[in-house]
């Protein structure tokens, strides 16, 4: 099943689970508010686990691809050349952020509007995030890097074909030969 349907699903099924939690509980309230941090701190001591294992092995592989272009930023798209640790690291750091924007949405929510059920909702999302984490497959879980698993990682589509980085040789030689253009130019 795809990513993005099992997302709905999950959050689904969670709120109708949380509907029948007493939230009003202060005692019920309170573990789950421990739950909430202690799955936000899981999921950080993965990432920079994953993180440190990254820098361990030191993989200085290059890696070519052909970002895919955003349509709300005209500079984007273009060759990009790296190695393996570097984009491991920079992935990690993408999922890093995302966990820190959750928390902050999180505390916004549950300390100035009052909402208790999200805590319980993105205790379960963010343990489901962790479990889907590339990056955490690769390195914790030790599977070879091929397949799905392949980098650059395409991002999977809420409608079928997954959308990504090109890395075939004729769109990596079309995009030098644009930076050679824009050189001469």
């Amino acid at each position: 099943m795809n990513s993005g349907i099992q997302n709905i699903v999950i959050s689904l099924g969670a709120m109708q689970v949380a509907r029948r939690i007493p939230f009003d509980d202060p005692e019920v309230l309170n573990y789950v508010r421990i739950g909430y941090v202690a799955s936000q701190v899981v999921i950080m001591g993965v990432y920079f686990y994953v993180s440190y294992k990254v820098r361990q092995k030191n993989d200085q592989t290059v890696l070519k691809y052909v970002d895919a272009p955003n349509p709300m930023s005209p500079d984007s798209g273009g060759l990009v050349t790296t190695t393996v640790r570097d984009y491991d690291l920079s992935e990690t750091s993408k999922l890093l952020r995302a966990v820190y924007f959750g928390v902050a949405m999180m505390a916004f929510f549950h300390l100035y509007m009052k909402y208790t059920q999200p805590l319980f909702i993105q205790a379960l999302m963010g343990l489901k995030n962790l479990y889907d984490a590339k990056l955490v497959t690769i390195h914790v879980l030790g599977k070879p890097a091929e397949g799905d698993l392949k980098r650059p990682f395409k991002t999977a589509s809420m409608f079928g074909a997954a959308a990504g980085p090109q890395t075939d040789a004729a769109s990596i030689t079309e995009a030098e030969k644009k930076i050679g253009a824009k050189k001469e130019d």
